[in-house]
């Protein structure tokens, strides 16, 4: 494992996961790079389902791709009931946060399969105030 998926997962190991109190004031004590390394993934952010599908991130890639369908159907289908075109940079909008989802789900969705062997589907799991469950 690469040094920095090693750093990732001590800093998750001790201080839980990332809707907790323990992580938030962890990576207070971090310097700026370090908490970019803990709690993004700059690769994740650029290129998204394909990472997630090297990492074996499968269903939580599924499940992001299902919500950005969705997103991508709803702003269509406003479009033609509306008759209006929204401007070029309201969908580019949709675009670079879907893309800050993927980068910041990816760590902790990774550290989750490889310590815990926990495959769910929700790609959020752990990033609110409840612990994931087994």
């Amino acid at each position: 494992m690469k040094p920095k998926w090693r750093e990732r997962f001590a800093f998750f190991g001790s201080h839980g996961h990332p809707g907790s109190p323990e992580y938030r004031q962890g990576l207070k004590n971090l310097t700026f790079a370090k908490r970019i390394l803990i709690s993004t993934n700059i690769i994740a952010f650029l290129f998204g389902p394909i990472y997630f599908f090297v990492l074996g991130l499968w269903k939580k890639n599924l499940s992001l791709l299902g919500i950005w369908v969705g997103v991508i159907v709803a702003v269509v289908a406003l479009e033609v009931i509306t008759g209006v075109t929204l401007p070029d940079p309201i969908p580019q909008a949709f675009g670079f946060g879907m893309a800050a989802l993927y980068m910041s789900t990816a760590n902790y969705a990774y550290y989750l399969q490889r310590t815990r062997g926990i495959q769910s589907w929700n790609p959020f799991e752990g990033m609110g105030k409840r612990a994931p469950s087994q």
